[in-house]
């Protein structure tokens, strides 16, 4: 008799979730990179006739560059719930892939949600200049650099360190000063910092007993990163990688070299200095307190004489400091500022900055608390992660906040926090990608109704493609 044969049905083949989040995240980042060119942080100067048509498409664009921007949240979401998969482990390699995807189109759009690379630019021509810009704003500068930054910025003079500013020189002098050129140039800076939170993450979350798998999602992949590090060109980039950098060498007990590059990372921005207590922390588990203060003390002081010898710019950058302090500056204090000042007016009370300054200073108050238990508990949270709280209480209740400072935090919390610290984060991470316009001013009713029109535009098109089921997107007959 002959022998029946099963017929077996034709193997399907799915498209792999890796490429499809990859895929979804980066049209998301390709539609709100062509958004910018109608809706992003223009150049105030370019008078094309090409340019100047962009710029009457500022509605929809705006419209586009939400629903993108949705795209690109559900794409990191979904990349977290599947980061566990056998076959779809987030490693360095793997990270860096899909954050190429991601951010690869924001190379090349105009600078989105804030303004702050032309202050870069224009603060590395005065370097350039030889005007001190630790005592003078833009302004002294003139021309149409300075032009592109906001009036509310032109008479401040750079809170930045000299270590960003030499690098911000050298970026200006080499584009001449050429606004396309000098934003990529900035961008490049960026992506090594990025680079350099690829490389060290991992390694800093295995001293922490957190899966790098997790810490490269929450604390690289997170939409903050390609949204305000690489589209926005913020030197946080270059802060939180060399801080991350030297904090995992500290952990290998390498600290001098660790000293180096916290202090270096001091010297772009300075709330990094804090992370020179984690250092002292983790030596004095080897050498005792007093030599490690003083090697410490000894390794930085020379870091920051040595470069500012190197760099010419100065020490005036301590000075500076208090330029966050500046009235018109956003943050918790200054919003609650603003409206005891508003109260104090109904009452027929003048009290000039008073109310202003009394809420800047709670809210320095209320940050230094914050910081002082999380350094008290550091036993029982890790050095790594008391460092995360503190860096995260200055830059959310602080006189100043922005929505990629919680990325000061944020790194920090992804390598070295447990339980419900992660998921909280996470969800902060959300709600902050959707705060500014990609303007970098804040919205009116009609913008702000487009804004929230773009995000139920993306999450239908979410929804129609089912992409953040169980089942992969696609299915494909072999």
């Amino acid at each position: 008799m002959p022998v029946s044969r099963e017929r077996h049905p034709a193997r399907v083949r799915t498209l792999p979730t890796v490429v499809a989040y990859r895929l979804l995240g980066g049209a998301g980042a390709t539609l709100l990179s062509g958004a910018g060119l109608a809706a992003g942080a223009l150049p105030v100067g370019a008078h094309a006739a090409w340019w100047s048509a962009l710029r009457q498409l500022e509605g929809p664009g705006l419209l586009c560059g939400y629903a993108g921007l949705t795209l690109l949240v559900a794409a990191w979401w979904w990349a977290g719930r599947h980061r566990h998969a056998p076959d779809e482990v987030i490693d360095r390699r793997s990270a860096a892939l899909t954050l190429a995807c991601w951010a690869g189109p924001l190379l090349v759009a105009p600078p989105l949600f804030s303004r702050d690379a032309y202050s870069y630019l224009a603060q590395g021509a005065m370097v350039l200049a030889d005007i001190d810009v630790y005592r003078h704003g833009v302004a002294q500068l003139g021309g149409a650099l300075a032009g592109e930054v906001p009036q509310m910025w032109q008479q401040t003079p750079a809170p930045y360190g000299p270590v960003f500013l030499a690098v911000a020189a050298v970026v200006s002098g080499v584009t001449g000063g050429k606004l396309v050129l000098g934003v990529l140039g900035l961008r490049l800076v960026a992506l090594a910092g990025v680079a350099l939170l690829v490389a060290y993450l991992p390694r800093l979350a295995r001293h922490c007993g957190v899966d790098p798998a997790a810490a490269l999602w929450l604390g690289v992949l997170n939409p903050l990163v390609p949204l305000h590090l690489i589209a926005g060109a913020h030197n946080e980039a270059v802060m939180l990688g060399l801080l991350v950098a030297g904090l995992s060498l500290a952990f290998e007990h390498r600290y001098g070299t660790a000293t180096v590059l916290v202090t270096l990372a001091a010297l772009v921005k300075v709330p990094a200095v804090v992370g020179l207590l984690v250092v002292v922390s983790l030596a004095a588990r080897h050498r005792g307190l007093p030599t490690s203060v003083a090697r410490t003390a000894g390794f930085a002081l020379g870091t920051a004489a040595a470069v500012t010898w190197a760099t010419g710019i100065g020490y005036g950058w301590i000075g500076a400091l208090g330029t966050p302090m500046y009235r018109h500056s956003w943050s918790i204090s200054s919003a609650l500022g603003r409206v005891a000042l508003r109260a104090a007016g109904r009452f027929g009370l003048h009290l000039g900055d008073a109310p202003m300054r009394l809420c800047l200073a709670l809210g320095v108050a209320a940050a230094l608390a914050v910081a002082v238990g999380a350094w008290w508990h550091r036993r029982r949270l890790g050095p790594a992660y008391a460092l995360g709280l503190v860096l995260a209480a200055a830059a959310l209740l602080g006189p100043a906040t922005r929505p990629w400072y919680a990325l000061w935090g944020l790194v920090l919390i992804a390598a070295a926090a447990h339980g419900r610290a992660r998921p909280a984060a996470a969800l902060g991470a959300v709600v902050l990608a959707f705060v500014a316009l990609p303007s970098g001013f804040g919205p009116d009713v009609a913008q702000a109704v487009l804004a929230a029109t773009g995000v139920l535009v993306g999450l239908l098109a979410v929804g129609s493609l089912r992409l953040l089921g169980p089942s992969a997107p696609a299915e494909v007959a072999r």
